[in-house]
Order: C-alpha cells, then structure tokens, then sequence
C-alpha cells in the first residue's frame, strides 16, 4: 500500500533546466564585448563555434551528466570517478570555485551599472561614483545576495525561471523589432561585404576568443540538477539541446542586429560596459518609443543578474559539498549551519572577492574596472570549461567501465578526437587571455593589466595549494591529540 504521507516530489520541468543553464552561460550583453573586439567578423567566429564546439560541448555534458547517479559535486565528481584520482577531482573543484568569484565580482558590478541606468537613464556613472565607491558598491551587493541566498527557499529556480525567460524574450525582441525597423526604413550603420564578415587572424583575435568560450561555457552547470527531472533520460538531451539553440539565436542573429545601429568600425569606447542600454535606447528611438524600451532593458537586465549571483553561489556551496572535500579542505571550510549551506566558504568567497576589488581599484575608471573583470573571466573560465573534455576524454577512454543513457558519437575514436579537439582548443585561447585586450602592446595600462591578471590567477592557485596543507596540519593536530 502507498504511503500516502510520503511527501510529494517535486520535479524540475526540462525547459525551466534549460533556463536556468542559460541563465549562467549567455545574456544579450554577451554579444557586445565580442562584437567591439572583432567587429562584424565574429559573426563567422559564433558560426564556426556553434558547430565544432557549442554543441558538442552541450552534448558531451549531456553524456557525462547521464554517466554519473551522484551529481552532487558536478564536475569534480565527473573527474574524480572518471580518472580514479580524489586529488585530480579536488583540484577540479577548486578551478570550478575559484574561477566563479571574478565572475561573480562581474556580475554585481553589472547589477551596479543596471541600477545606474534605471535611476540616471544614461552614461554618466563615472560622473556619480568614484571607483572606491563602486567597489564598495559591488561588495555590499554580494554580501547581501549571500545572506538572501541562505535565508530565501527555492530563489534558485524562482530567479532563474523569471531572470533567464525574461532576458531570452527581451533579446527576441530586440532581434525582430530590429528587423522591423529595416522594413521600415532604418539606416544600417555598418557596410555589409564579405571583406567586414572575414576575419583577421591576428594575435589580437586569438587572444579574444576566450571571451567567447566563456561567454558560451556553462553547460556542465545543470548536472546537480539532473535528478530533480522526472524522465532525466529523455529530457536532460532535450534541455542541452534547447540550451544550444538558445544561444545560437542570440549570438548570430544579435549581433547581426547590433550591426544595424553601431559602426563595427567605430564602436563606443564603452561598450562593452554601457553597449546594451544604448542599443535599447536607439532601438526605442527608431520605433518611436523613446527610451522606454532602454529602461525595460535595464530592469529585466537587473533581474537576469540576480539570477546569476544565485546560481554562482550556489554552485560554489555545491563545490565544498564534493566528494573530495572532506579529504582536501579543511573541515572549517566544509562545515554547515542549519539548512545545509557552508557558511564559511561564503566569508572566503566575499574576502577574496574584496581582494580582487581592492586590485581593481588600482585603475584609472570604472570602464576599465568593468572591462579587466571581463577580460580575467576570458582567462579563468575557459580553463575549467577545458576539465569538461578532460572528463569526457576519461570516460570515453575507459568506456567498459562506465555506462551512459546517453552515448555522444558512438565511435570511440570519433569521440576521442572530438573531446581532444575541444580540450585543446579550449585551453589554447584561455591561456591567449592573459594578453590585455583594452590596451596596446608596450604602454603602462598593458603592462599593469597583463601583471594584474598573473597576480590574481598565480593567488587563486597559491590557495588552492593551501589549503590542503591546512588539512594536512588538522589531520596531524587530530592524530597528536
């Protein structure tokens, strides 16, 4: 007989999964900062992209998803179990956290400058706000979303589903209402010929395609919540695919929209921080609207942020609850309060988040604060997406011992050479990154820029060496007490 006081499970839909994944990969001001760095070329950047690497990306996390029943440290685990190595799978864990807190400083910066064009309805934060109060303004941000993100049940999905819905229809807008303004007369700011579309390979366009993995890189963020599916064999691949289609809109379509309103030769210097609101505001001027579509841009924008700083928190709570933990990091760090969140690991998320302010404090205004953020996230998350195909290469390299619901490229060679192509193109353009993008071989800004980005990566792995000392040091107190 049933047992009628059994509480009711509550399921995960695969569309909502498929958002709330979109939701930490690509928002609609993800298409500026590759449009201003390789100008209407990229369009053929995110096409070739799209084929040889978003969606086998989206796929391989599908396979890996589906391989593992204990999803709970995501990644790490996948590494972990996939190499037979708990020191592997720590350090896993440790890239997997530590490259979500520049992203995380980022995106409450982008919280700062949304708000900013809600009450100001333009530019002229740098006018309002010294870089010392917009640091302090991104910090107070992220302690407080911490507190919300341990007090507030199910923000997660509540966020994700109203965040993520809300940026993919406000970016379907923009697109549609864009090609309506062309049907109706509007100018076309950028010339359109084969010789715009072709790309320079130079140095300087290599080193810029990191920002496009990581503007594409997340897919492996929906393993945690595969068992939250009713059917997760058959709608986990679903959602991959959803996810894949969703960003292959936004990237070739917006940025073909973009065209229409900014000269790719002549871009705002700004853009990358403010390039979206302006789009909004020429859009709305184009339609006869005026700056209210701009203003609904920049509260739907406030809301996919918060979106984001909840699923970055909670990805690196989920980080210290890996199977590796207990055995790297010491126990103070893993330790839970009532309702299961590791309150510690959020201090040393926040302090190194001040940290990386404090550095970034050291530049001359808040487009070059907001434009470094982007550009280190260019470097720290493409390589931990490259442990994506470390995993993959692992599973399929030991095939016998794994068994999937799901199989990318059933050919096992075919599958190798895919997952190696991936690994090494990945880390490849992460490690390009490190070359600043916002300044000029040989001046000050290059040189203090391209010291700043080996002085935070080289603190980030000084750490995550650390602390495994500090656990060897407890176990060691432990055994003389």
């Amino acid at each position: 007989m049933e047992n009628t006081l059994q509480p009711k499970k509550h399921y995960m839909s695969w569309p909502v999964l498929a958002l709330l994944d979109f939701v930490t990969i690509i928002s609609f001001e993800n298409i500026f900062y590759p449009f201003q760095n390789q100008g209407l070329s990229v369009v053929i950047s995110w096409l070739f992209l799209l084929f040889s690497y978003v969606i086998p990306y989206a796929l391989i996390a599908t396979q890996l998803g589906l391989t593992f029943d204990n999803q709970s440290g995501g990644l790490a685990s996948w590494i972990r179990r996939g190499t037979h190595s708990d020191l592997f799978g720590y350090i896993t864990s440790w890239m997997y956290w530590t490259q979500t807190i520049p992203y995380l400083v980022d995106v409450s910066n982008s919280v700062v400058v949304s708000i900013s064009w809600i009450i100001l309805g333009n530019n002229t934060l740098n006018k309002h706000m010294s870089t010392t109060t917009f640091g302090l303004m991104t910090f107070i941000i992220i302690l407080l979303f911490i507190l919300f993100e341990n007090k507030v049940k199910n923000s997660l999905e509540i966020l994700s589903f109203i965040g993520g819905g809300a940026m993919f229809l406000i970016s379907m807008l923009f697109v549609f209402m864009t090609g309506w303004s062309l049907l109706h007369g509007a100018h076309i700011a950028t010339h359109f010929s084969w010789g715009a579309f072709k790309p320079s390979f130079s140095l300087h366009y290599f080193s810029t395609t990191g920002l496009l993995i990581f503007a594409m890189s997340g897919a492996e963020l929906a393993a945690p919540y595969i068992i939250r599916l009713r059917n997760p064999k058959s709608e986990f691949p679903k959602a991959m695919w959803a996810l894949a289609l969703m960003t292959a809109f936004l990237t070739i379509f917006g940025t073909l929209a973009l065209a229409v309103f900014f000269n790719a030769n002549h871009i705002p210097h700004d853009f990358k921080m403010n390039g979206p609101y302006y789009a909004f505001r020429l859009l709305g001027e184009q339609c006869g609207l005026g700056k209210s579509l701009m203003y609904v841009f920049a509260v739907v924008q406030l809301l996919f942020m918060l979106a984001q700083l909840a699923i970055l928190i909670d990805a690196a709570a989920r980080v210290f609850a890996s199977d590796t933990a207990n055995k790297y990091m010491p126990t103070w760090l893993t330790k839970k309060n009532k309702n299961g969140k590791p309150v510690n690991s959020y201090i040393l998320t926040a302090g190194i988040s001040l940290l990386i302010l404090l550095l970034s404090g050291t530049l001359p205004s808040i487009n070059s604060i907001y434009n470094w953020l982007l550009n280190l996230n260019g470097i720290v998350s493409p390589y931990k997406t490259a442990l994506v195909f470390v995993a993959f290469l692992a599973i399929r390299w030991h095939e016998k011992e794994f068994h999937s619901d799901y199989v990318y490229i059933k050919n096992r060679t075919g599958a190798l050479a895919m997952g190696l192509w991936c690994f090494i193109f990945t880390f490849v353009c992460a490690t390009l990154g490190f070359i600043p993008q916002d300044a000029n071989p040989g001046t000050a800004a290059f040189n203090h820029q391209l010291i700043m980005n080996f002085v935070t990566v080289g603190f980030l792995i000084v750490l995550g060496f650390l602390l495994p000392l500090l656990r060897k040091l407890e176990l060691r107190r432990k055994a003389t007490n």
